[in-house]
């Protein structure tokens, strides 16, 4: 998507806090690019999602679209 930010420009949309608390929770440890990784899929499935929308010509996403 040439719109679309590249990855070193981008900010991460998740919360590492809470990222790495589901971790713990499931008795495993986070490594320091792991949420820059979860932040760039989450990237990737709202690009998915915006495709999907404007293929259907509608501006709003909706949750069918991810």
């Amino acid at each position: 998507n040439p719109k679309a930010p590249n990855k070193k420009q981008r900010d991460v949309l998740v919360v590492a806090s809470k990222v790495k608390a589901y971790m713990r929770s499931r008795n495993m440890n986070t490594a320091a690019e792991t949420i820059q990784t979860v932040s760039d899929q989450v990237y990737s499935l709202l690009d998915e999602a915006i495709c999907r929308t404007q293929a259907n010509s509608r501006k709003t996403v909706k949750s069918h679209d991810v």
